[in-house]
């Protein structure tokens, strides 16, 4: 059913996709920025990583856009990668540049494109093909109902401005993360001292230069009588997980009696993958087991707290460590007996806390953040959803019609 006001027409009679290509090895284009499918982050139109054609050494035929355009990949249209330039350039032949019409604003183009109809759509085009593509003929065939152009502009603001407390609300979580990152450079090293809230002073007690072989403990418990049933494995961005959460399939063997067992509190990795920050204390369940290529371990406790050793591991000295102990290694692997040869410089026990501390609530800040994140993405989503199917109707003054 079409909305009341608005006329359902097709994207060829509303838009203008470029044709004919530029020479980019040849001014003004060789110097005019290039845009690839690869510099478009999917569903955000953000774009990213330019350069100008002469720099990537480019010698095929491109496509010329210009600031009142929008660019569209028009391969793999699920990866949705649709971007809005306010630049002149060239973009790979493997994209369009769309125009608006006169009864299309181009603002508006650009969020139905980025919205999840346009999308579903695409893709249901593209698999007529081998190759995920989506070819002008089609594009030209899709179907749109059009509200009026008012109304148009005042869904397109709305949008925008909901883009903009999306891309302010990244670039908090980025200073915040860079923040943190300068906080641990200079807490772990001991460049700065925080306050011990015993004394009301500085920490001043000289930190101990050692090594982790004296504060690790191997744990190479196994599962014999397979009694512990839940298999784990240690991502870089999650932690431990459960395989099946992770691949969509448990991968475990059926035998799992030659696995590790991790216990709540001990550190799990897999030697191969240190070097990519596949390392994690178990702190969400009681026990599990692990592949016997995991490495497990445990702390003494008495001398090193669990959270420092983590934000360590996370440091750069640490990266640096296990980049130097990789060196010449075709596998790339830091087994228990080179990580516990890694030099390590040892604060007393409550100035480790007050440390961790620290970093735990400068953690909990980006955590925050990046759900308000989640919640803006979600909303605009769902906002999408009505706004640009009439679903939703905005009020436009006398003097937006004009």
């Amino acid at each position: 059913m079409v909305p009341n006001g608005w006329v359902k027409t097709t994207f060829g009679k509303i838009t203008k996709i470029g044709n004919g290509q530029v020479d980019p090895k040849v001014e003004p284009y060789s110097s005019m920025t290039h845009i690839g499918p690869e510099n478009v982050v999917s569903n955000t139109g953000q774009i990213t990583k330019l350069k100008s054609c002469s720099a990537l050494g480019l010698i095929s035929g491109k496509y010329e856009f210009d600031e009142n355009s929008i660019v569209y990949s028009k391969i793999r249209p699920n990866l949705n990668k649709v971007c809005r330039p306010d630049f002149k350039g060239v973009c790979s032949a493997d994209m369009y540049p769309i125009w608006s019409e006169d009864n299309l604003d181009i603002n508006y183009l650009y969020h139905y494109m980025l919205g999840p109809y346009f999308n579903r759509i695409a893709i249901a085009m593209s698999m007529r093909t081998g190759m995920p593509k989506i070819n002008r003929s089609d594009l030209n065939s899709l179907s749109i109902v059009l509200p009026p152009l008012p109304e148009q502009r005042k869904i397109a603001k709305i949008l925008s401005t909901w883009d903009r407390g999306i891309a302010s609300t990244e670039k908090l979580i980025d200073a915040s993360k860079q923040q943190k990152k300068a906080l641990m450079q200079q807490l772990l090293t001991g460049k700065k001292r925080l306050v011990d809230p015993e004394t009301g002073k500085a920490f001043e007690e000289n930190w101990e230069r050692t090594h982790l072989k004296s504060l690790l403990i191997e744990e190479k418990s196994r599962n014999k009588d397979n009694k512990i049933t839940r298999v784990l494995s240690v991502t870089n961005h999650s932690g431990f997980v459960l395989p099946e959460d992770q691949f969509s399939k448990r991968v475990a063997s059926e035998n799992i009696s030659n696995y590790k067992i991790v216990k709540q509190g001990q550190f799990g990795y897999n030697p191969s993958r240190l070097n990519v920050g596949s390392f994690a204390c178990l702190n969400q369940f009681s026990e599990g087991v692990l592949s016997p290529m995991y490495v497990v371990f445990s702390t003494n406790d008495s001398k090193l707290q669990r959270d420092y050793l983590s934000y360590w591991m996370d440091s750069h000295e640490a990266k640096q460590r296990i980049k130097n102990s990789t060196q010449g290694s075709v596998r790339e692997s830091v087994g228990f007996d080179a990580l516990c040869n890694f030099p390590f410089i040892l604060p007393a026990l409550n100035e480790q806390q007050k440390i961790a501390s620290v970093l735990t609530a400068a953690d909990k800040e980006i955590e925050l953040l990046e759900a308000k994140l989640a919640h803006l993405k979600q909303e605009k989503k769902a906002l999408m959803q009505q706004l640009l199917t009439g679903k939703r109707r905005v009020k436009v003054a006398q003097t937006e019609v004009a």
